[in-house]
């Protein structure tokens, strides 16, 4: 009997690129990742909302692939919004597309819409031929600033969030800015809240950057905008790459705070509940069960507070206060799905400071009780 043990090291290029108008003739952007590739086909996938949002949009990005040297094979306008992860149907509409277009795993998918759209694509195109080379064009504040810019594609199943998926590391992300400024003011701004969660864990120049620029940021000032979204996305790019655990083999997740009751939140609502403001309420209970247990100073966690107020994010959802049979709050069996999606041992990250995480193995229920009631009072007040 014998034991061979082999380390293969393994390389990716994470690119991306911040731009404005990806698809105009001058803009080579995108044309120099496509040379740098070398594929042979593409095909397009656009969001239906963007589409209609954006009128010239699928008309631009024929006419951009007839001036470059790829064989471009189609564009599709598909629906997206949380449902088209919600189970596998996105998914095979993209498989039937890729191969009946002949898309290899030296070909290019593109996906261009919001997070739930490039998820439910993205996992298609992970899957197909095992990795067609997936190019990401983010639409909204959520995906450029955090999902968009990171190596996951997921759709929900069983009752849960993400839980079929892969990770794969796309070709490329382009941020285009100039989509930024078509959304909804409340959509765009729930999406900064990656940009405060990953301030939180992992930069406190940047959260002061974001208490600072507070009155542009929720007036929707263009400039502020685009560069809190690029901080919070190369913040998230760089811990992916750098972390040492790009595929989440271990169990501390930094980029999930506040995400354990989010996940939960969203899937006790069905859904109507978007991804951004679930993540507010859970980072608001998890910033102040860190103050309430004593990790966290009280003022520390009234600034965090106060850019969600700020920003008009809530901080409560009347789901927080569901219960079972035995009394026992709904959301917290998000612990128990948290504990066993990371696989073995609980772990939670907490605040010890603006900028330092800790983790913990362990949350008071009772204490959490106090938490949610807190927030719900909190919410009921004016600002």
């Amino acid at each position: 009997m014998s034991r061979h043990d082999f380390q293969i090291p393994v390389l990716f290029k994470h690119r991306i690129v911040f731009t404005r108008n990806a698809f105009a003739p001058d803009n080579q952007e995108l044309a120099t990742i496509l040379r740098e590739g070398g594929g042979r086909r593409a095909y397009a996938f656009v969001e239906q909302t963007v589409a209609a949002i954006w009128p010239g949009l699928v008309d631009a990005v024929h006419a951009y692939f007839a001036e470059l040297d790829v064989d471009f094979c189609g564009l599709a306008v598909l629906p997206g919004g949380e449902a088209a992860k919600g189970d596998d149907s996105l998914v095979r509409r993209v498989w039937d597309a890729l191969d009946q277009a002949h898309i290899d795993r030296h070909s290019y998918a593109l996906a261009i819409g919001g997070g739930a759209f490039l998820d439910a694509v993205g996992f298609a195109a992970a899957t197909a031929h095992r990795g067609v080379r997936l190019l990401r064009f983010p639409t909204t504040t959520l995906s450029q600033d955090d999902s968009g810019v990171g190596v996951k594609c997921a759709i929900n199943g069983y009752g849960k969030k993400n839980w079929i998926g892969a990770f794969a590391v796309p070709f490329a992300v382009i941020n285009d800015f100039e989509f930024l400024h078509s959304q909804q003011p409340a959509i765009c701004r729930a999406g900064l809240i990656e940009a405060v969660k990953v301030a939180l864990v992992k930069d406190p120049p940047f959260f002061a950057w974001i208490e600072a620029h507070l009155p542009a940021l929720a007036a929707l000032e263009p400039a502020s905008i685009e560069t809190c979204v690029e901080r919070s996305a190369m913040l998230h790019a760089r811990h992916i790459a750098n972390s040492g655990d790009a595929f989440e083999s271990g169990s501390s997740r930094p980029l999930d705070f506040g995400h354990w009751a989010a996940h939960k939140l969203e899937a006790l609502t069905a859904y109507e509940l978007p991804h951004a403001p679930a993540v507010a309420t859970g980072l608001a209970l998890d910033t102040l069960y860190s103050a309430r247990c004593g990790l966290l100073a009280p003022a520390s966690a009234a600034r965090v507070l106060r850019v969600l107020d700020t920003l008009q994010l809530a901080i409560y959802h009347p789901a927080l206060d569901w219960r079972d049979a035995a009394g026992r709050r709904l959301i917290f069996a998000g612990l128990d799905e948290f504990r066993e999606h990371l696989g073995g041992q609980l772990t939670v990250l907490l605040l010890q400071d603006i900028g330092v995480g800790v983790n913990v193995h362990n949350l008071d229920e009772a204490l959490l009780d106090q938490c949610i009631d807190e927030l719900r009072q909190h919410s009921a007040k004016p600002f």
